[in-house]
C-alpha cells in the first residue's frame, strides 16, 4: 500500500536518548526543558524570533484569534483544511468566504476589498501547500482597513520569501507539527509573531492564563504540548534538511514523468523558496480526477482529495457562491509524497495515470 503520506520516524536509539532524560528529571510536561530547547533550536532553524511550541496548529489559530482581540467577521479562504475555518467559528466570529486565485489556488487578494464591511476585524489566509499567499498585497489591504492578519502556515515549515521566513509575515502566523507535516512533533504546533506584547499574552493563554502559581493574566487554555512530543521533534529537526531534499527529489521525478500529461499546478509565488510539503495537481475536469483516484484506489495506492469540498459547503458556516474554488476542489488530487517514498513507486504511479490518458 501506498498512502499520501507517511510520518517520518528517527532511528528509535535517539529518540531513546532523550526518553531517559525525561525519565531521570520526571518532568512530562508544563513547559519542560525540552520543550524549551526546541522553541531556542526552531527559532535558530528559522531564524526567527517569538516562537512559542503547542499542543497542535487548531489550538495555535484559536489562541491568535483570541489574543488579537478579534470579533465579527473574519475574511478567510475556502480553500483549506476544516481547522482553518472551525476556528474561526469556535471562537465565535463569522468566517466570510473570499474565492481563491486559480493559479496560487491561494486566497485572492483582488477580491477581499469587495468582503470588507464595518463588522471585518481580521483576514485570515492559508499558504496552501506551502505556497506563500500574496503577503504583500495583503499587507496593503489589511493596514488601510485597519485589520488583523493572521496567516495559516500549517504547511509552511522551512518556507522563505525574499530571504525571510513566512513566518514573518501578518501580526500572527501559525504551523502545524502534526505527524502528516514534512517536520512533525508527532502532534504539536506553533505561533509566531513579531509583537513581543502579543508573543506574552499567547504564552500566558497558552498555559491557562498563569502568571505565577496562584496568579491569572487573563483568560487562558491548555495549549501547552509535552516533553514527549518535544523530544520528537528535536530529533527530527536534526534531518530536516534530509527530508526536504527527498521531497524535492521525488517532486522533481514526478514533473518528469507526467510533463506530457494535460495537467497543472499552482503556481509558485515569485521570490519563494517551496519545502514540497506536498504534490498537488490539477486535472482538466473533476471527472479525470475521480478517474485517477478510483485506479489509483484499485492499485493499492491513495491519494486525497487535497482540499475537498469547499468550506463554505460546511454545516455550520453560510453558503456562498465560489466558483473558482468549487472548481479546484473538484479536480485536484495530492499525489503520496514522503521521504520514504521510493523512485520505483513515484515510477510506478506516474506509469498507471499515464496509462489511463493513453
Amino acid at each position: 500500500m501506498i498512502p499520501v503520506t507517511k510520518p517520518y520516524l528517527p532511528p528509535m536509539s535517539e529518540y531513546q536518548e532523550y526518553l531517559e532524560g525525561i525519565w531521570k528529571r520526571q518532568w512530562l510536561t508544563n513547559n519542560g526543558p525540552l520543550v524549551n530547547e526546541l522553541e531556542l533550536k526552531i527559532s535558530e532553524y528559522l531564524d526567527v524570533e517569538n516562537f512559542l511550541y503547542l499542543g497542535n496548529g487548531t489550538i495555535a489559530l484559536q489562541i491568535a484569534i483570541k489574543a488579537l482581540d478579534l470579533h465579527g467577521e473574519i475574511i478567510t479562504t475556502p480553500f483549506s483544511y476544516v481547522a482553518t475555518t472551525s476556528s474561526i467559528v469556535w471562537e465565535g466570529c463569522k468566517p466570510v468566504f473570499v474565492d481563491i486565485d486559480s493559479h496560487s489556488l491561494n486566497i485572492d487578494p483582488k477580491k477581499i476589498e469587495a468582503a470588507i464591511t464595518d463588522k471585518t476585524s481580521a483576514i485570515l489566509a492559508t499558504h496552501v501547500y506551502g505556497n506563500p499567499c500574496d503577503v504583500e498585497a495583503i499587507d496593503h489591504i489589511a493596514k488601510k482597513h485597519k485589520l488583523k492578519v493572521i496567516y495559516d502556515g500549517a504547511h509552511c515549515f522551512g518556507v522563505n520569501y525574499k530571504g525571510r521566513s513566512i513566518f514573518e509575515y501578518g501580526d500572527v502566523s501559525t504551523v502545524s507539527f502534526h505527524a502528516t507535516k514534512l517536520f512533525h512533533t508527532i502532534e504539536g504546533g506553533g505561533v509566531f509573531t513579531k509583537n513581543r506584547e502579543i508573543h506574552n499574552r499567547m504564552n500566558f493563554m497558552r498555559n491557562f492564563g498563569h502568571d505565577g502559581p496562584y496568579k491569572f493574566s487573563e483568560l487562558g487554555i491548555n495549549g501547552k504540548n509535552s516533553e514527549f512530543h518535544a523530544a520528537m521533534g528535536l530529533v527530527n529537526l536534526k534531518k530536516v534538511n534530509d527530508i526536504i531534499a527527498k521531497r524535492k527529489l521525488l517532486s522533481n521525478l514526478y514533473d518528469q514523468k507526467l510533463a506530457d500529461l494535460n495537467i497543472s499546478k499552482p503556481v509558485f509565488l515569485k521570490n519563494a523558496d517551496f519545502n514540497y510539503a506536498y504534490y498537488p495537481v490539477i486535472f482538466e475536469n473533476s471527472d479525470s480526477a475521480l478517474k485517477c483516484l478510483d485506479r489509483l484506489n484499485k492499485s493499492q495506492i491513495f491519494p486525497r482529495r487535497y482540499f475537498y469540498p469547499s468550506l463554505s459547503e460546511l454545516p455550520y458556516t453560510e453558503k456562498q457562491e465560489l466558483p473558482i474554488t468549487e472548481e479546484i476542489a473538484s479536480k485536484v488530487l495530492c499525489l503520496p509524497l514522503y521521504y520514504e517514498l521510493s523512485l520505483e513507486e513515484v515510477d510506478l504511479i506516474c506509469r498507471i495515470i499515464n496509462s489511463i490518458y493513453k
